[in-house]
């Protein structure tokens, strides 16, 4: 089953802190996104296997643009 991990706010990817085969524990930071001149942590929603990363550092993205997948 797919599972998105999601940007939670307007912001721009810093980085992205995993890459496809690896294998993340659920509220592990996969992400950062800078807002407002703050640095916001993106945390795994579950655990699972970095699947496809669908959005590079230095995007802007919006509230519930999908970062990556985890399977």
């Amino acid at each position: 089953m797919a599972i998105p991990v999601k940007a939670p706010m307007v912001g721009k990817l810093v980085s992205v802190n995993v890459k496809v085969g690896d294998q993340v524990k659920e509220n592990e930071p996969v992400a950062t996104i800078e807002a407002m001149k703050m640095e916001v942590k993106i945390y795994s929603p579950a655990n699972g296997l970095v699947k496809e990363i669908k959005a590079n550092p230095g995007e802007v993205v919006n509230p519930d643009t999908t970062i990556l997948i985890l399977e």
